[in-house]
């Protein structure tokens, strides 16, 4: 276990809570007011049942953060509520919860790389990566004279996913999209 302050902690990591508990951190957020005391929000999900909590530290309280160890693993396939993923170096298959997936399994791609922390050689928490191509399948039509404007409008993904995209994306096109919170970045360069 590493000793860390509160604002420093982030999106990911797993630390150990004062009730001897693993909890996977779900969001991390810093407040600076002009007077008083700095605080970060954290929260989290607790590795073995999957309850949520949120807890508010000064910035400089000591947070007991847990070493995980992190693997690079492939999304092969989904097998029920399960996804079932092959460690990259040494084939290995684990298969892993969709409630630890949560919101990012729509994200999942075949044969797509993702990181796993391993706690005492179990899975813990998965990241995706930062960003993801899909394909435009369903959106209004493209408007003449429209491009220049900061408008969006919604579209479809391939995936399934519902996005804000700029009005001269069309359908049939492919975007990259961030995972962390499914905005729209560029038309994919493919």
């Amino acid at each position: 276990m590493a000793v860390e302050i509160a604002a420093d902690i982030r999106k990911g990591n797993i630390i150990e809570h004062t009730d001897g508990q693993l909890y996977v951190v779900l969001r991390a957020e810093s407040f600076r007011p002009g007077k008083g005391t700095p605080t970060t929000t954290i929260d989290m999900r607790r590795i073995s049942d999957g309850i949520k909590i949120s807890n508010t530290y000064k910035t400089s309280d000591k947070v007991e953060r847990a070493f995980v160890e992190e693997v690079e693993f492939s999304y092969l396939y989904q097998e029920g509520d399960n996804y079932v993923f092959m460690n990259t170096s040494n084939y290995d298959q684990v298969t892993v919860s969709g409630a630890m997936v949560g919101d990012g399994a729509a994200y999942l791609q075949e044969n797509m790389n993702v990181t796993l922390q391993m706690f005492n050689g179990e899975p813990v928490s998965l990241t995706l990566p930062q960003r993801i191509t899909a394909e435009i399948v369903e959106t209004e039509p493209v408007v003449k004279g429209q491009t220049a404007s900061g408008s969006y409008k919604p579209a479809k993904l391939d995936n399934g996913l519902r996005i804000m995209v700029p009005p001269h994306i069309g359908v049939g096109t492919r975007v990259v999209v961030n995972t962390d919170d499914g905005s729209y970045l560029e038309r994919a360069k493919d």
